[in-house]
């Protein structure tokens, strides 16, 4: 029982107590109506109390998600980040498929070269091996790319963590899209897990075993 309302109960029966009376007469309630409003009074004000540090508690949570969030730079990752990346990624896409048309021009004309005359066999495979070293060069450039789309990664990897901090957010069933829902049925069902990073996955060891 809290400790006002016992209080208030102490309070009318040493009332009661100490008039000795079976009826009670109109000094009687006026007594146990005063008791009662004090009572109330009291009861009012905890509960201003309370309310007050819940919406104090309320306006400092507010105040906290407002700050994470602006720490968070939403509109730094929609309009600058992400769209850095993506242009990193087509650049990667198209330097590879360029290197690779390149080395693949380059073995088709060795591989198709007349052989009858040793010098000038040997003068077209060494500019050819040449050509295919620098498309070769590829990877150099594509590693930088990758590596700034590494960072953007990570930067929006620890901002999202930590406003997942700040929210002690929890993670709710059923709100992916249509589209969504169907890839991951799509790939739950024909096990696509794509290509398995080192360490991940069958390895061909095991496979060969599953065979014998």
């Amino acid at each position: 029982m809290p400790q006002t309302r016992r209080q208030t109960y102490d309070s009318i029966l040493g009332h009661l107590r100490a008039n000795g009376k079976n009826d009670p007469s109109l000094g009687d309630v006026v007594a146990l109506a005063r008791i009662a409003s004090e009572s109330m009074q009291q009861f009012i004000h905890n509960m201003d109390a309370a309310v007050n540090r819940e919406l104090r508690g309320i306006a400092d949570y507010i105040v906290t998600m407002k700050q994470e969030i602006g720490v968070f730079q939403a509109n730094d990752i929609k309009d600058s980040r992400i769209p850095a990346a993506g242009q990193e990624l087509d650049a990667v896409v198209q330097s590879t498929e360029q290197a690779t048309n390149s080395i693949m021009e380059c073995a088709e004309e060795i591989l198709a070269a007349d052989t009858s005359n040793p010098e000038a066999y040997q003068s077209l495979v060494n500019d050819k091996v040449m050509q295919i070293f620098e498309a070769c060069s590829f990877q150099d450039l594509t590693g930088q790319r990758v590596s700034k789309v590494v960072e953007t990664l990570q930067t929006i990897e620890k901002r999202v963590g930590r406003l997942i901090d700040a929210v002690n957010a929890k993670d709710i069933d059923g709100v992916l899209s249509m589209a969504e829902e169907q890839r991951k049925k799509r790939k739950e069902m024909l096990m696509l897990n794509g290509p398995q990073l080192e360490g991940g996955g069958i390895d061909q060891t095991s496979v060969d075993e599953l065979f014998k």
